[in-house]
């Protein structure tokens, strides 16, 4: 399909930087799972020789778009996308020398043993091979921004008024640190799986084969896959390790979203500059825009992924008695909430290979605003125990244009030891940051 008639703009438009995950959550990508799930539960049902299993496990590992379009003929006339992998694997097995056991293939399983793992496994591996590595380069970009500007000084903004001086590197350490928190709760994150028959009871497989540890077998199985067995289910898995997944990323994309506004009120002030690019037009009228335009991408793409993210949040984990259909079709999107999550990544990767900070603006701002002196002044007086020292510099700078001229002046008129007075003196708005450069921490 001619990505100019996709319906979805990540079908089209963006469709040259999220089809890593195309792989993983396409329709065919599902087959392939789906086709995973019941080859390897084959080769532990029947323990297979070696060469079986590899011959089987290339079904699924070499697994073609002719593969594909012949599972969806058998859908067509099953009207039952997991009925149809079946019969494709059993259509094959009837060229094989195993092809009187082909019965074993779906034994005793319902739809949605297969579709929990798959499912499971399609988010869990587009996650570790593609989402988590560009969320890692993010990290790595703001942090080793924040180190090079990690004494830079900056105003800071409080309701938006002037306010105690920062860093820039501080500033974007505070990203890096709720970031890398949410990068290790998504490391460390364990999906569940299901694997026990029509109702959760393995009661297909006790009556037919009634020796068999089937709460074990699962269990081994389950764990086969890297996922952790949830042995006490209706139907269905249900969805909560999935909806715990969704949200770690969904809380990804609202901190993104916070930065993402940060920056472009750093662009707009004019502390952060963009660098141009040749032949790039920022406005189809006023030639002399470079507007933020990743950054509001990015922070576009967040809210979308989230909508989607929050509603298989919300939705997943609810199911009528022992299973309804409703999840089936939602579960089907969980790749287009990675998708714009993935997008968003990628927009702020792009936008801060732009970025560079503007000293001289950072100072002449730092410049305009002595009032923010007032704060260690009378916090020192505090010290010296001088009578009302907060009302007595809210009464000078409250609403009030201060200079160093003015400050100097009030300053000495305190008659303070010389040593504090000296210490005072040499405040400036450029050298009041505190420990800030200090919170940032050198890549490793």
């Amino acid at each position: 399909m001619d990505t100019l008639e996709a319906l979805s703009p990540l079908d089209g438009r963006y469709r040259d930087k999220i089809q890593e995950l195309a792989p993983f959550f396409s329709e065919m990508g599902l087959m392939q799972y789906r086709i995973k799930i019941e080859v390897e539960y084959f080769i532990t049902l029947k323990a297979l020789k070696p060469k079986d299993a590899a011959m089987l496990r290339s079904w699924y590992e070499e697994f073609s778009s002719e593969d594909a379009k012949r599972v969806k003929e058998m859908e067509s006339t099953t009207k039952h996308d997991v009925k149809a992998i079946e019969y494709f694997l059993k259509e094959k097995l009837e060229k094989t020398s195993l092809k009187k056991q082909s019965e074993f293939i779906h034994f005793a399983l319902t739809s949605e043993d297969v579709n929990n793992l798959a499912y499971s496994l399609m988010w869990q591996d587009a996650k570790r091979q593609v989402y988590r590595p560009a969320f890692q380069s993010v990290i790595k970009q703001l942090h080793e921004f924040a180190w090079a500007n990690r004494a830079q000084p900056m105003l800071a903004l409080t309701h938006g008024q002037s306010a105690t001086p920062t860093t820039v590197g501080k500033e974007f350490m505070v990203f890096v640190e709720r970031l890398q928190r949410q990068e290790n709760q998504l490391a460390k994150h364990k999906l569940l799986g299901k694997f026990s028959g029509a109702t959760g009871t393995w009661g297909a497989h006790s009556v037919a084969l009634p020796k068999t540890n089937w709460k074990a077998f699962s269990k081994k199985f389950i764990e086969s896959l890297d996922l952790e067995a949830n042995l006490v289910t209706t139907q269905i898995e249900p969805h909560d390790s999935l909806t715990e997944e969704y949200q770690i990323v969904s809380r990804i994309n609202i901190i993104l979203i916070d930065f993402c506004r940060d920056m472009w009120m750093y662009i707009s002030r004019g502390i952060l500059a963009q660098q141009r690019k040749e032949g790039e037009v920022g406005s189809s009228a006023m030639p002399h825009k470079i507007n933020p335009i990743f950054f509001e991408n990015a922070e576009g793409n967040c809210g979308v992924a989230n909508a989607i993210l929050q509603h298989l949040a919300e939705k997943l984990p609810i199911s009528r008695m022992q299973r309804d259909l409703s999840d089936s079709t939602v579960l089907r999107n969980q790749g287009i909430g990675l998708g714009y999550s993935l997008l968003a990544l990628q927009s702020i990767l792009t936008a801060m290979g732009r970025i560079t900070i503007h000293p001289a603006n950072l100072e002449k701002e730092l410049n305009e605003h002595w009032e923010v002196l007032a704060e260690p002044i009378q916090t020192l007086l505090r010290v010296k125990g001088y009578e009302k020292p907060y009302e007595v510099l809210k009464e000078l700078t409250r609403g009030e244009k201060i200079t160093k001229a003015s400050l100097r002046q009030f300053i000495l008129k305190l008659k303070l030891p010389k040593e504090e007075e000296k210490r005072l003196l040499n405040l400036s708005p450029m050298s009041y940051t505190g420990l800030s450069a200090s919170l940032v921490k050198k890549p490793s």
